[in-house]
Formats: C-alpha cells, structure tokens, sequence
C-alpha cells in the first residue's frame, strides 16, 4: 500500500558520496536528495498532510538552493572586483601619443542618425548604381590605442586593434529620379565593446606586442576577468553572404550587421558549426556562390579550412590543414576548382614569447609556400608549392589558366604587422616621436630596394602537373601598391584588370604609418613599354595608370563600383574616402575607370572628418536598382 505513495523514485547517481562532506551544491546530488526526502514525506503521511509537508520541503530547499547560488555570484563577484583592483594598482594605461602628421588616425565620435549630403561638386552618374558604400577602420574607444605600465614591464595595442567603426554613404533616388545622399557612421558594438563602453574604461590589457612577461600576465588577466584573452574589435573589413552584412577581424567571428541602422546584431557561427576565428577576406565560390573560408588559432589545429552553403545556413565542409606553425593567414583565393592558401612566416607563437621572444613575428629566413586545395579537399589533397620568401596578406585575384593556377597579389619582404623593426622597441619609439620609417633605399648599384610598408603587385603561375614554379614582380620599384581590389564579377576567373592603393612614400615615412596618395589601374595583358624595369628586365612589368589626389590628399577603403549593364571588365567606377589633410575636411570620391588619370566625376564633402581605415565595399541596393 505504501507503494503507491512513493511517486517519485530514484537511483543512486554513479560515483555518489553518502558522506556530508560535500559541501558545494551538486546538481546531480541536489536531485538525488531532494528524491530520497519527497520519498519519506510520502511514505509517512497522508495524502493531505503529504502535500502541506511538500509545500513548505519546497519552499525550504528553494531558499536553500537561493542562498547557496547568491553565495557562488558572491563569490564570483568578489574575485572579480579582487582582480579588478589588482589590475588597477598594478597596470597603468597610458595613450599612445599621436603626431601632427598623424591626426587622421585618431577616433571620432557616432554622428548619430543619418545626415543628408548636399555638398557635392560635380554630377553623380546617372547609370551609378543605388546602394551603400561602406568602409570599417579602426577607431579606437577613450580617445586613442594604449600602452599599460607594470611590474611585468610594458604592453602595447598594435596599429590595427582599435574597435572597429563603420562610415556608410547611402545612394538612392526620389520618385523623380534625382540622387539622395546620406551619411552615418557606427561602432561595430561586440560583447567587448559593450563591456568596456559599460565599465567606461579601458579594460583588456594589451597582448600582442611588448615585454614576454607583461603580454603572458595580460593573457592570464584577461582570460580570468573576462573568460577570453583578446577584445573582439571587428575592425578590418565588411562582407556580403545570402544578403547578409558581416563586419570581420580574424581574431574573431564575424559580426552581423544591419546595413541600413548599422547596429550590430549577432555573432555568427554558421548554426554553432564554426567554432574559431574567421579570416578577414573569405571568397565567394565562383559558379556556385558558396562562401570559402579559413581561420587561424594558437594552439592546434592552428588552420582550419571550410566552406559554407550558398544560402549561409550550413557548414557544408570543414577540415583541418595539419599545419605545424599558426600562420597569421589574412585572406583565401579561390578559383573555379580550388581554394589558394598562402603560407607566409609571419606567425604566432605562444612558445615564443614565453622564450623571451615576440608573440607575432615575420620570419624573413622562414619558409614561404601556396597551397592549391580542391574545394573540399583535406590536409593530404593540397598541392604545396614553395616560393620565394615573402609576406603575401592580400590576394588580389586567383584562377585557372590551363594546367596553371595563377595567383596575384600584393607582395611585402617586410611585414606590416605588427609594426616598423626601427631596432628599438615601441616604447623608444613612441618617446622618440616616431622615428622616420625607411619604406625604401639604393643599393650599391643605384637601384630601389625594398623596405617596410613597401608592396608590389606579384604573380606565381603554379603548374598543376609538373609542380613547376613561375614567380615575377608586375611592377616596379617607383612605388608601393596595397588595398588591391577587382571587379568582384571575376573573383576566381581570368580577369584583365585591378586596381591598388598607391602609398605616398614620403608622408609615410615622415609619420610612421602608411598614407596612401593615390590609386593604381593594372593592365595585365599589356606590358609597360616604358623605360626598361628597375630591376634591368625589360618588357617584364605590366602598363599601369595612375589616379593622383591632391597634395595632402591621401585615401581609404577604396572599392570598384560595375556599372549596370556594363559590357567591359572596366566599366565602372572606383570609389573612395579621400581625406584632405590641411582643411581637415573628408569626402568620397567617385573616379571612373575607363577615364582613370581625369578629375574624379564627383566629390561628395562628408559631415565630419572620417579617420583612414582599412576595406572598404560597395553593395548595390535590389530594390533601388
């Protein structure tokens, strides 16, 4: 009879102990002790009696259970605030100072809703197309990047790591046909933005660049205080998948963004299948519209390769590339066929730097090779090629050319990141007042030589069959090309035409940061037919035309906008932030590629200034084309 009183039954959870030693608030056991006590309240009552004897058991062990959970976030919160003042009394947070040449790195502030554009010199095509230019960059928060001081020594904020800030210009038309122009202007708000806008101080204690011992103290009081090592800035550059919008660092996942609030929605892991960083540059499949990623860690697997289904729901394939070193890898190629993945020594090593040695370094006598991988290929199924050493970070285009995959880029003997080698550290550097940077120099025999920020467009010609390596500068020594950029129509087919950055040499160097004064149109199925290339090979390099700014004037963020029912490759237009350093006044001009060396068609004057930045992209509007 009793039986039927006993409604709740139990085992014994594997591995129980009986004993009161316990003392912290087990799940399993606060089960199993809650069952075995419902149990005798049944077995030695009535019914009625039972239920009142439930009632207030319940609410007992709810206080208990409360109590015990208040003691834990007490606990929590305690530790917290304890590392909190550690790291308060122990860290000082110190701003990295700016110089006059420099006053266009510095942050601005949200300009709130949108501003409507009415200053516009020059007329907007009538065939440009409606949609929103949109450009991201760092903008660092409480007023610029920082150092911290400590009994460990120093750390220090690299160049690229302030929080991410998106500038947007907005192109549509009224009923009559006539352009509206809006601008506005947005943090990219991750879960470490928010929790440093809350606490309204710096927090993260930099990791990347500094003394070994005060970079692997910040790691450690990072990941306690906060449950990760580095903040989430999103700063490099916004990409498109299935018409969503997704600001990107690869020290993280992606960041989706509404395009027309610019507020910062979600992260996204591919439906919790992508689990690691995510590069900065993935590349849509040609043909299929698949989106092929890679991304990078410090612990093993340090690359991982994937690509995701054309509708961005589902991981379609992901695999491990068995490296043994963490290349910083900042952007795949693809082709119709394969994914081109570049292996340069510019790595990350937690090893390293508790040795004694930097957390990121370019090797110059490391090794340098490019993987051709078929799409869902594996680790075994990539064909590697060596090459010459090299810091390759931006891929301008890949693709297929008989039993060859090509590949171009813009190559560095130097790397950029995480900053200038000037043989003194940051600190000096920073008391020093930014020592000047030798971007290039003559060698004994009166030729230019190649040093830091200075890039040159390159092609490897990788021979499928017989694994021969064909490798070739396409252009010269006279200046330094980055930011290259195509119509994305021909991203991994053959293509006839890219565009670049154009690095002023002499206002980088006086400042220590890279100004970029002008713009590069690449003609590579022609040759220069100019004076003999620098380097006495003549008919080597490629024609390629120039774009000028005005003195002063150095751009960002530079995309190429096709025209609509354009035929030709190079129908269309580039576009770019240009800012003008001595009326401090920042613009978007819109130069048309077909007339490259002409006045840009339109100069549209911006609200406020808008400091230089990284990528920049343009998305055509569906429903205003």
């Amino acid at each position: 009879m009793r039986d039927q009183y006993a409604l709740i039954s139990w085992q014994k959870p594997k591995g129980l102990n009986l004993s009161n030693r316990r003392r912290r608030l087990d799940p399993e056991m606060a089960s199993f002790s809650f069952a075995l006590q419902v149990n005798g309240l049944f077995h030695n009552h009535s019914i009625s009696h039972s239920f009142d004897h439930l009632k207030t058991f319940l609410s007992s062990a709810v206080k208990k259970i409360s109590v015990r959970t208040d003691i834990a976030k007490t606990l929590k919160n305690t530790s917290n605030r304890m590392l909190d003042a550690f790291v308060d009394s122990t860290f000082q947070f110190v701003s990295q100072p700016l110089l006059p040449s420099q006053k266009n790195f510095a942050p601005v502030e949200e300009i709130g809703e949108a501003v409507q554009v009415v200053c516009i010199e020059g007329i907007i095509p009538v065939d440009f197309r409606a949609g929103v230019y949109i450009r991201n960059g760092s903008n660092p928060l409480f007023g610029g990047l920082k150092y911290t001081i400590s009994i460990f020594g120093r750390s220090s904020h690299i160049w690229v790591e302030g929080e991410g800030m998106l500038h947007a210009i907005y192109f549509m038309k009224d009923a009559h046909g006539d352009w509206i122009i809006s601008y506005k202007n947005r943090y990219v708000e991750s879960e470490t933005f928010k929790l440093e806008k809350q606490r309204n101080k710096p927090s993260f204690l930099p990791t990347v660049e500094g003394d070994s011992p005060a970079i692997i103290a910040a790691y450690l009081l990072n990941m306690l205080r906060f449950g990760m090592v580095n903040k989430q800035i999103s700063s490099t550059s916004i990409f498109e998948h299935s018409r969503k919008f997704y600001a990107i660092t690869e020290n993280h996942l992606p960041q989706e963004i509404d395009i027309f609030t610019l507020e910062t929605l979600e992260e996204w892991d591919v439906n919790g299948a992508w689990d690691r960083p995510f590069t900065s540059h993935p590349k849509k499949a040609p043909g299929t519209g698949e989106l092929v990623t890679i991304g990078m860690d410090g612990q093993k697997p340090f690359i991982v390769a994937g690509v995701i289904s054309a509708d961005g729901n589902m991981l379609s394939h992901k695999v491990d590339l068995k490296f043994n070193r963490a290349t910083l890898i900042h952007e795949i190629g693809v082709t119709q066929k394969y994914n081109v993945i570049m292996d340069c020594p510019l790595t990350v090593d937690m090893n390293r730097l508790v040795a004694g040695g930097p957390l990121i370094k370019y090797d110059k006598e490391g090794y340098t090779r490019i993987g051709v991988m078929p799409r869902y290929g594996n680790a075994d199924s990539v064909k590697w090629f060596d090459v010459e050493a090299n810091c390759t970070l931006h891929i301008l285009n890949s693709f297929e050319d008989g039993n060859e995959v090509v590949v171009r880029g813009c190559r560095a003997l130097e790397s950029i990141i995480p900053g200038p080698d000037q043989g003194l550290n940051k600190f000096e550097w920073f008391s020093m007042g930014f020592k000047p940077i030798e971007i290039s120099n003559k060698n004994s025999n009166g030729f230019t030589q190649e040093g830091f920020l200075f890039a040159r467009v390159y092609e490897w010609r990788l021979n499928m069959e017989t694994g021969e390596v064909k490798e070739r500068n396409l252009t010269g020594t006279d200046v330094s090309m980055e930011f290259p950029m195509i119509n994305e129509d021909f991203t991994g087919v053959k293509h006839k035409y890219g565009y670049t950055q154009v690095l002023d040499s002499m206002a980088s160097s006086s400042c220590g940061m890279a100004k970029y004064g002008g713009l590069a149109k690449l003609y590579f199925e022609e040759q220069d037919k100019t004076l003999p290339a620098r380097d006495g090979k003549k008919g080597q390099l490629i024609k390629v035309e120039y774009h000028r700014f005005e003195e002063n004037n150095f751009c960002s963020g530079s995309a190429f906008v096709p025209k609509q029912g354009g035929v030709e490759e190079d129908d269309g237009w580039i576009i770019s932030f240009v800012h003008n350093e001595d009326t401090n006044i920042s613009q978007v001009h819109i130069i048309d590629a077909r007339k490259f060396d002409s006045k840009p068609v339109a100069k549209i004057t911006l609200p406020q200034r808008v400091p230089y930045g990284f990528h920049g992209t343009f998305i055509p509007m569906p429903g205003q084309a």
